[in-house]
């Protein structure tokens, strides 16, 4: 076992000698979902580094920092081949809720595509609290879970062949494009995502680039601090109040662990 799958198994709280197939994967995702922060601090303040699989080993599993897609998904793909997985990581283009339109950062969400049994499912715990917390087949099967009804559909257009439908649990009454993906767009080097980076970082139209974010989901819900604002949702009820510059950094750390 490397160095990086125990660390990984520590980090989510996963036994170290348990071994992983398809069918704990379930297991896996949950936990990642809990630990690991979706989180664009460094884009904020101006700390990215070249993204390699050290530096991305060094950020999220020494340091106990998150990460934006192409970090959680990246880490996550590394473990998923150290524990026998036929897996690669593929680009997409997500869809923006508020303005209805399709991101004009172009392909930057970075998921992963796996094959178990000669089915192919997505995974993603990189994509905010939109997360299907299991595989989603992509013959157009629906899964469920507690954060809500997840399926991808065969839908040819000019962003790839595929697309993510999402039905959130206590948000969503209807299906809603998440991000569409070209399953043959597989990234061959984690190098090659250092440009996905610098687009998050720079472009006029990153959502990231703009405030501090940092979320993750609870065992009941999910906490989201953006701004100046603090969101929690507890079952399916939802608080939100504004917060100062102080009052994040405090939250951040108590919540999150981070030392802003």
């Amino acid at each position: 076992m490397t160095a990086m799958n125990k660390m990984f198994r520590k980090r989510i709280g996963f036994p170290r000698d348990e071994p992983i197939d398809f069918n704990n994967l379930d297991t896996i995702l949950e936990k990642a979902a809990l630990t690991l922060p979706f989180e664009n601090v460094r884009i904020m303040n101006g700390s990215t580094t070249e993204f390699t699989e050290e530096s991305l080993k060094e950020k999220i599993l020494d340091r106990n920092e998150g990460g934006l897609c192409y970090d959680l998904n990246s880490l996550l793909y590394l473990f998923l081949l150290d524990n026998g997985f036929d897996a690669r990581l593929i680009r997409g283009v997500v869809f923006n809720q508020a303005q209805q339109k399709w991101s004009e950062t172009g392909k930057t969400h970075v998921a992963i595509l796996l094959r178990d049994n000669r089915r192919q499912y997505l995974v993603d715990t990189g994509f905010g609290i939109n997360i299907p917390l299991k595989p989603v087949p992509l013959d157009g099967d629906t899964v469920s879970s507690r954060n809500g009804e997840f399926k991808v559909q065969k839908e040819a257009s000019e962003h790839g062949d595929y697309c993510l439908y999402m039905k959130l649990k206590h948000k969503d009454k209807e299906w809603k494009k998440g991000y569409a993906f070209n399953s043959m767009d597989t990234v061959t080097n984690l190098p090659d995502l250092n440009e996905i980076q610098q687009i998050i970082a720079s472009h006029p139209a990153s959502g990231f680039n703009k405030r501090l974010l940092i979320t993750r989901l609870t065992d009941k819900g999910s906490i989201t601090l953006a701004g100046n604002s603090a969101t929690i949702w507890t079952d399916g009820r939802m608080e939100k109040e504004e917060i100062n510059a102080d009052q994040f950094k405090k939250l951040a750390k108590d919540v999150f662990g981070f030392m802003l």
